[in-house]
This record gives structure tokens, sequence and C-alpha cells, in this order.
């Protein structure tokens, strides 16, 4: 039976099936999305145990090698909304296809490259092709799962992502045991095929799209409006010349005005202003960007207390924090399905508290604690990310129109990245300003502060109906 999808400002179009995607697809469907998730993040962390090795090959210094991961996160930054309005416009198939051929043929590049600035632009290059996955992947599952199931989509979205991240430095350092590091790169190739197959067969083919043509200046000043504020954050936290910070915040304050003065004026812009407009939207943004904020300032600050303060190797490092993505792929499935029958808001409350304990727990370690002392806290940390996750990634996604999935998908990644740009700023700031012994307790503490604002906002959203039951009511 063809279902007619309703005209809201949209091409109207006929797709097969009123809800999802039929069984046996949309399984296919899910893998395909997952195989190209789990390369787009791993990439961002896995060259990381590389980087001495890569720069005595290249023969440059730690602050250049670094460049070899930097420019792979700033391009998804920068780009990561023009491809979300692509999405809108022209379907996400077609970016996510895009993305993941990209994603290959720069992987093979990175692979076979001889030179340091040849890896650069190559890993620049494997930056687009994740940032298009990234852009429209979450939008995807709008099409993959039935409306009452959305959630328990988005919990293995999180699972994915937990399991990527705990998964990074381990199978960097297996490949590197193994073999050079080029294996890092050319371990993609295979993978990235099986993801193009599946999902050329098995991704949705027809939806409803934005009318309209892609926006070029917006694009450019959205690149402008995103790397400036990004490397103005980064040149305050490493303390560079006052001056040029002075002119980087006017020229970001002239560009960004135009960019938002122009996307106020548009019917469907790049930057969803409109959607912030939906309060449990704009709530929502706002909880994911304090969450990520405190992530990041526990996650980067603990490494230097385990090393410095407690005399752990880079393995017990390694294997200390494991434990926190773990907590997050168990919890992430049960939040899934508790927000079909729970508001967010409280699911949302609930695991920012649990979150803000862990890290006040954290933070009152005594001197001298045992592994197992470290690590149930950081699991109680990881169960509260979990639990809030799910939720708020569901309500992001669900409470805007269906044809501005995509820019939603774009705002959710965008508050996700800002969050951890902030955090991992924070604590630069930190390092400059304290005690060294000092720092990663008071990294904790703030974390725990940006936690509790998570909650606290996440409890505004109960005066508004969660997406889902409006949709399945």
């Amino acid at each position: 039976m063809k279902v007619p999808v309703a005209k809201i400002n949209t091409r109207v179009q006929w797709e097969e099936g009123a809800d999802g995607l039929p069984f046996p697809q949309r399984i296919w469907a899910v893998v395909a999305a997952a195989l190209a998730l789990i390369m787009s993040v791993i990439d961002g962390t896995i060259v990381n145990v590389a980087l001495p090795t890569l720069a005595d090959e290249f023969g440059t210094t730690p602050g250049a090698t670094i460049w070899i991961v930097n420019a792979y996160q700033l391009v998804i930054t920068v780009s990561l909304l023009s491809f979300s309005f692509l999405g809108d416009i022209y379907g996400y198939r077609k970016v996510f296809l895009s993305g993941i051929a990209v994603f290959c043929v720069a992987s093979l590049a990175c692979a076979l490259s001889d030179s340091f600035w040849m890896l650069t632009a190559a890993r620049v290059l494997q930056g687009f092709g994740a940032s298009a996955i990234t852009s429209v992947n979450t939008a995807q599952l709008r099409t993959f799962y039935p409306k009452r199931m959305i959630g328990r989509g988005m919990s293995i979205n999180a699972m994915v992502v937990a399991v990527s991240i705990a998964a990074g430095p381990s199978v960097a350092s297996a490949v590197l045991s193994l073999g050079s590091w080029h294996w890092l790169f050319a371990l993609n190739v295979p993978l990235a095929i099986a993801a193009f197959i599946m999902g050329y067969c098995f991704l949705p083919r027809r939806r409803e799209r934005v009318r309209g043509k892609f926006d070029r200046v917006s694009s450019i000043s959205s690149a402008l409006t995103f790397g400036l504020l990004i490397y103005t954050l980064e040149g305050i936290a490493h303390n560079e010349n006052r001056l040029f910070v002075v002119l980087q915040v006017l020229a970001l304050g002239l560009i960004g005005t135009v960019f938002i003065r122009r996307q106020l004026k548009m019917q469907n812009p790049m930057l969803p202003v409109d959607l912030m407009r939906i309060p449990i939207f704009s709530l929502s943004i706002a909880t994911s960007v304090c969450s990520f904020t405190a992530q990041m300032l526990a996650m980067v600050s603990l490494p230097f207390f385990f090393q410095d303060t407690l005399g752990r190797s880079a393995v017990e490092i390694g294997l200390l924090l494991t434990p926190w993505p773990l907590a997050t792929l168990v919890t992430a499935p049960v939040a899934g399905i508790l927000v079909e029958c729970v508001h967010p808001g409280l699911l949302g409350c609930f695991g920012m508290v649990i979150f803000a304990t862990g890290l006040l727990l954290l933070a009152l370690l005594p001197g001298d604690p045992t592994n197992a002392g470290i690590i149930w806290r950081l699991v109680l940390c990881g169960m509260g990310f979990g639990l809030f996750q799910t939720p708020n990634n569901t309500t992001i996604i669900s409470s805007a129109p269906v044809h501005r999935s995509g820019g939603a998908s774009g705002m959710l990644g965008m508050a996700r990245l800002l969050g951890q740009t902030l955090g991992t700023t924070l604590v630069a700031l930190l390092f400059g300003l304290l005690p060294h012994e000092r720092t990663t307790t008071a990294c904790l503490l703030l974390g725990m502060i940006f936690a509790i604002a998570a909650a606290v906002v996440s409890t505004l959203r109960l005066s508004q109906a969660a997406p889902l039951k409006k949709t399945n009511g």
C-alpha cells in the first residue's frame, strides 16, 4: 500500500510503507549505517596512539604532528551543517553514500601516504567523508524504524558510538603490534566497501525533501563561523598572542552576526534557527552541549591524573577508562526502551544526576585509590551518561518536522562537537591556571557543575509534551 507524504514546504513524494522499513531491509540498513559510523568515530581517535611514531617517521614536531588529528576534527566541525542541509535537499541516502565513498578513497590515500603533508591532506579529505556520514546518520534512523521504536534505534546508535570510542585505542594498539601505521587506515577500505554495498541496496530511496537550492553563501559563512569559534577557543586555551585572539573574536562576531541574520531570513535555513523556536528542541540542544562539556572535562583530565599522580602506565590508563563507554553501552538500550513510556526530561535529569554524582566521587578519590575504586566510579558516570544520551538524542530528532530531520541531525552533531571543544578548552585553561596536582580535581568539579546544569535544563522539558507520545498518540 502506498501512503502519500504530507506537503509541508516539501516536494510531494510517495513512499513504500507508512512507518519505517520492513524488518529484513531495516536490519541491513542499520548494519550499513553502523559500519560507516564506526569508521568515522574510530578514526577520530585511532591515530592518537600512533602520533609519536608518525613524528619520528616524518621528522615533525609533536605540535605539528597533532594536526593529523586536528585537521580531521576541524573539517567535520566546519562542514557538518552544510552536509546536513544537503541531506534535507537531495536525500540522506545520496549524502550518506557519497560520504562513504569519499571516506574510502581518503583512507586509501592515508594508507599510501609517504609524507606528512600527503597524510594531512588525505585526513582533510577523510574528514569531509566522515562529516557527510555523521551529518545525516541520526536523521536516517527516523526512516529506518517505526515511530514507536525510534528510541530503540537511537539506543543502538549510542551503543555503536560507545563501542567505537572504547575500541579506538585498543584497535590501534593491536594493529601497530602486528604491522605499520599504514594499516590503521587500510583496514577502513574493505569496511567502507561493505557499508557502501549494503547502503546502496537497502537504504530507503525516496523520502520527502525540503524544496530549495543549496546556499553557498551560508555554507561558507557557516564554515568560517564555527572554524573561527573553535580556533579562537584553542587560541585562548593555549595562551596565544592576545592581539591575535582579539582579532579572531572580532572576526567571529562580524561573520557570525552576518551568518545568523541571513539564517533568520531564510525559510529553510542551514543553521536551523527555526527549529530552535521549538522549546523542547532548544532545551535538548542546551543539555547536550552541557553534557558533552562535562564528559570531556573528565575524559581529558583523568589520564593526566592516572599517569602523573597515580603512576599508572599507558596500558593501565586505557583499561581504566574503558568501563565508562562500556557502561554507556549497557545502559543506552535500556534508556531506548524507557523513553517510549517515560518523559525524556525525567530520564535526562535522572541520568545527569547520576553522572554528576560519579564526577563528584571521582573528585573525592583518596590519595592512593585502588583500581576497583576508580572503576566503579567511572561505571557510574557511564551509566548516567547512557541514561541521558539516548532519550536526549531521540527528543532532538523526533521534535523536528520529518522534512527537517537533516537539520536536526546536524544540530545534534554540532552540539556534541561544541561541547567537546568547550570541555577540552576548559581543561587546557585550568592546567594553565592551577597547580598541576589540583587541576584534575578542578576539572571534575567543573564537569559536575555542567552536569547539574544539564539536569536542571532537562527538568524544564517536563512542561513540554514528549515527541514520541505526541507521535504515537
